[in-house]
């Protein structure tokens, strides 16, 4: 780090790494030293910065840390390089395409104390934020179910992984996340309609450590763009719409209902409903907000790469689920700590 402020470096100028760009031109206390594309720049997507061919160019700057936005195959060869180096990486979701590189990535990092994150953007979604303070408060009561639906047309920019890795891992990171459990176990169906080789629609049930239930629906098949999330419990609903950043929550009635017609059903009936006001800034600066901190030592609110490694070996049961018909126990010895 200078007297300037941190150092920074981005991997890859494709539809997110171009965000990540123009974040971190404009991030206070970090200045945007160099961009590693083969492909150079044709765009004008590296706000000014020099365009490189390879990692080690970048490293050569004298960065202090990388934000590693390349296919999801190259994140472990690059992430490593970046390691050995002594450089702290922010890398873009999922961490690694297997458990196994996932693992070398963990180790990697931790072995050398460096800071390293996984872009979980949801995390620094306003919605989901306002809505983890408020479990974490206790204003939901016990939870007893979690449900995401995330779904939207095919994203041509895809081609080296299925819509498990690509957009379930969202949710299976978020649902962990604002509970504070672990998967125990999981069972999935895939499809694949589109023709490729990885599956594009995936219905998930599941069960975290404390009892909770999850149903996640995750589709590259419909024309319709949703991202919902809903946390169901004992004092009321809340939902979260994080396309729009909107949370509400549905309470149940807290007075007695004097229509003999509804009063036959003696379970939970329809209360208040509340549409919060919360600040809506961008996820993705956030985001690297965060991560600067954590490199600057003044924070530790980021998704770690153990976390990352976790949603990934969930990802992974999900795949085998749907692939052996079977429901996939996760035990603490097969999830990460």
């Amino acid at each position: 780090m200078t007297a300037a402020g941190l150092r920074a470096g981005l991997i890859g100028l494709g539809s997110m790494g171009r965000h990540h760009a123009r974040v971190l031109a404009g991030l206070d206390g970090v200045t945007l030293v160099g961009v590693v594309d083969p492909m150079g720049d044709k765009n004008g997507w590296a706000q000014g910065a020099p365009v490189l061919s390879t990692v080690e160019e970048l490293i050569s700057l004298g960065i202090d840390y990388a934000v590693v936005a390349c296919p999801t195959a190259l994140h472990e060869e690059v992430g490593l390089k970046l390691a050995d180096a002594g450089v702290h990486a922010l890398i873009e979701k999922p961490v690694a395409d297997t458990v196994e590189g996932a693992r070398r990535l963990v180790e990697a990092f931790e072995t050398r104390s460096l800071v390293a994150g996984v872009g979980h953007i949801e995390r620094c979604n306003p919605a989901l934020r306002s809505l983890r303070t408020r479990l974490e408060a206790g204003e939901l009561g016990e939870v007893f179910q979690v449900v995401t639906r995330r779904q939207g047309p095919f994203p041509h920019r895809i081609a080296d992984v299925g819509v498990v890795k690509d957009l379930a891992t969202h949710d299976i990171d978020l649902t962990g996340w604002v509970t504070g459990q672990q998967y125990t176990s999981i069972a999935a169906h895939t499809v694949s309609k589109s023709g490729r080789p990885h599956e594009d629609m995936v219905s998930a049930v599941g069960q975290l450590s404390d009892g909770t239930m999850v149903n996640h629906l995750v589709n590259w098949l419909s024309p319709l763009k949703e991202r919902f999330t809903s946390v169901t419990g004992e004092k009321g609903c809340f939902i979260a719409d994080t396309l729009t950043a909107d949370l509400t929550f549905y309470s149940n009635a807290a007075v007695a209902t004097e229509w003999e017609a509804l009063r036959a059903f003696r379970g939970v009936s329809e209360g208040d409903m509340i549409r919060y006001a919360i600040p809506k800034r961008e996820p993705l600066l956030v985001e690297h907000e965060l991560f600067r901190d954590a490199v600057l030592g003044k924070g530790d609110d980021i998704c770690t790469l153990r976390q990352g490694l976790r949603t990934v070996e969930v990802a992974a049961a999900v795949i085998d689920s749907a692939d052996r018909g079977v429901t996939v126990r996760l035990t603490p010895e097969d999830v990460a700590s």
